[in-house]
């Protein structure tokens, strides 16, 4: 049995086409879609503009030095020069001139001999074309001595002769070279640029691309262009002509921006255990903790530019992600996100040098997941006020048996005592203070008052001040609590302004005793006035000494009431920050005021030549 093919047969043509391309070498995409003319180099316009108009106004130097990081197109655009310089329009379309372009490793061929072997070239003038281009790559491998050699040649060339030099440091080039060259800085590509780029390429290979996929290669290339195409082919390889944005996470090695998404939620939820699960899945991944810190606090400092139109353009992200991170930032204030941004960082400091790193990442996380918790959940200082212990007095004595101090004697009947939550042991101490102040006599009882301490016993079993048995413990002790005496009935007694000021600093030095130091400051930093009968008047230089007296301003005003026995007292504090500049805080502040009472210091500052 014969097989008859026929040459028209479509089948046979797919064959055909399908073996041939088999033979094909492959060609890596930077190579394969190198620029050919200045117009095709991506993301350096101005330098490609000003060679251009060089080469048109004949204002083209004839030694050129091309530096700039790796894969951003100096060798590229140094071809194309050389090509372009040579071209009169009578050539073919696809004439290179090669034999009018030489181009040299200076890595390889650093030695006096080689440069010595150039310049005897330089002398010989062009077959065809008008000009001979040296291209001289990693020109800062050149020896010292060869540099020197090449000296005269590079200051006066022969006219025929243009020398292009390229390098990806400058800084190791001798002077003498730098001041006879015209140099040109090549800058990073962009991330924009970049991924514009690929998509074209992309578009040429038939690959389907999405565009967050494509801003992944471009930032994990960090500026060079080549580098993005080699990532390029790579993730091609490996995803087919479907290029996916989880494809090339996957194959980077790169944290997908779902990861961050989902951990910041977390994080703004105050969900810890969670947010340490989704921490220890990254990290079965085959990620490190570093690479997880680094990348939240990019996360974080993306989810800040989004919060203002003008930064908006600095995020580098697809249009997708981008509207994922406006949503998300919309969920987050300024304060958040420069404490996250901060700790982010405080850890990413400490990870190298701590030995434990992964308890450092979490114990991070954890921090990160209380900064927005409720500030009631926050406050640990459960002191119960004097004023719950104050009881009515018993019918017999008419409702008016009440101490000196505004107790009421208790009854006859022995009341179970109340259960306590705990609390830490500074505001236990505190606590302590207050039940003291209140109890102890100030002056001779009135009729009708009888002085009598309370004593107050903890329970046995002692519970959180943030746990449900605290909760329970509260309210069994409202319901437990005799009704409170009206506060009419409560002593009222005037006093005077210095009895009030007497009592104000016994209990400053009382905090100070007790190591709260920073609140004792700030009840001195003014003297406390009378603005009317009742009312103690205190000013401050800012509103954040305010907020930290006001938060424990309750056992103060207690115990001036058990001392002043007047139950109608209240604070009143006022912000003026022209007070503040009664203040010195800094040494040049302690400087100047100490100038000012004795100006001799500044003679005496001036003849020694002192400094702070």
């Amino acid at each position: 049995m014969h097989l008859q093919v026929s040459l028209h047969n479509p089948i046979f043509i797919f064959v055909i086409i399908l073996f041939f391309r088999a033979l094909e070498p492959f060609i890596v995409s930077a190579r394969k879609y190198r620029p050919q003319t200045f117009k095709d180099v991506v993301g350096q316009s101005s330098i490609t503009n000003t060679l251009m108009n060089a080469i048109e106004h004949n204002h083209l130097a004839q030694a050129l030095l091309f530096c700039g990081p790796r894969g951003v197109g100096k060798t590229t655009c140094a071809r194309i020069l050389a090509k372009k310089i040579n071209q009169d329009g009578t050539e073919r379309e696809d004439e290179d001139f090669a034999f009018n372009i030489f181009e040299l490793d200076a890595a390889s061929n650093n030695s006096v001999d080689d440069i010595r072997s150039l310049i005897d070239q330089v002398r010989i003038p062009p077959q065809t074309g008008k000009y001979k281009v040296y291209i001289i790559d990693e020109v800062h491998m050149l020896s010292q001595s060869a540099f020197n050699a090449f000296l005269k040649t590079l200051e006066e060339p022969p006219k025929h002769a243009i020398f292009i030099l390229a390098t990806t440091e400058k800084h190791k080039i001798i002077p003498t070279i730098l001041s006879r060259c015209q140099i040109f800085d090549f800058k990073r590509i962009t991330v924009k640029d970049a991924t514009e780029y690929l998509k074209h390429i992309a578009e040429q290979q038939g690959v389907q691309a999405e565009e967050s996929a494509l801003h992944i290669i471009a930032q994990k290339a960090d500026g060079a262009m080549r580098d993005a195409l080699s990532i390029f082919d790579r993730v091609v390889s490996f995803s087919g002509k479907e290029l996916t944005r989880k494809a090339v996470t996957e194959n980077l090695n790169v944290l997908d921006y779902d990861i961050y998404f989902s951990a910041t939620d977390l994080i703004l939820e105050n969900n810890i255990p969670d947010l340490l699960i989704l921490f220890n899945k990254t990290l079965s991944l085959g990620f490190d903790g570093h690479h997880f810190v680094t990348g939240l606090a990019s996360h974080f400092r993306d989810l800040m530019v989004c919060q203002h139109p003008e930064t908006l353009n600095l995020l580098e992200v697809g249009e997708d992600v981008k509207q994922q991170y406006q949503e998300q930032a919309k969920k987050t204030s300024k304060e958040f996100l420069l404490n996250a941004i901060d700790l982010a960082n405080d850890c990413d400091l400490k990870y190298k040098t701590s030995k434990n790193q992964r308890l450092l990442v979490e114990l991070t996380l954890m921090k990160l997941a209380s900064i927005t918790y409720d500030g009631e959940k926050k406050n640990f200082n459960f002191i119960i006020p004097a004023s719950h212990f104050v009881r009515q007095a018993p019918k017999s004595n008419g409702g008016k048996a009440l101490q000196k101090n505004g107790m009421a004697a208790p009854t006859a009947k022995a009341e179970k005592p109340l259960p306590q939550p705990s609390t830490p042991k500074e505001d236990v101490t505190e606590a302590t203070v207050a039940e003291k102040a209140t109890v102890e006599k100030v002056s001779e009882p009135k009729e009708g008052y009888q002085p009598k301490k309370i004593k107050i016993k903890s329970s046995e079993k002692r519970v959180s001040g943030l746990s449900l048995s605290s909760i329970k413990v509260k309210k069994e002790h409202e319901n437990t609590k005799s009704p409170s005496v009206a506060e009419e009935d409560l002593p009222k007694d005037s006093f005077e302004e210095k009895d009030m000021q007497k009592h104000w600093d016994d209990f400053v030095h009382q905090l100070e005793k007790r190591g709260r130091k920073i609140l004792a400051s700030n009840l001195q930093t003014d003297v406390p006035k009378l603005k009317n009968e009742n009312t103690i008047w205190i000013e401050l230089p800012n509103s954040t000494m305010k907020k930290e007296i006001e938060r424990e301003q309750s056992l103060m005003l207690d115990y001036l009431k058990q001392k002043l026995n007047n139950y109608s007292i209240s604070l009143f504090i006022t912000v003026n920050e022209e007070v503040a500049k009664k203040f010195a805080f800094t040494p040049e502040e302690k400087y100047e005021k100490l100038k000012e009472k004795n100006p001799n210091i500044e003679l005496l500052r001036k003849e020694f030549d002192l400094d702070f």
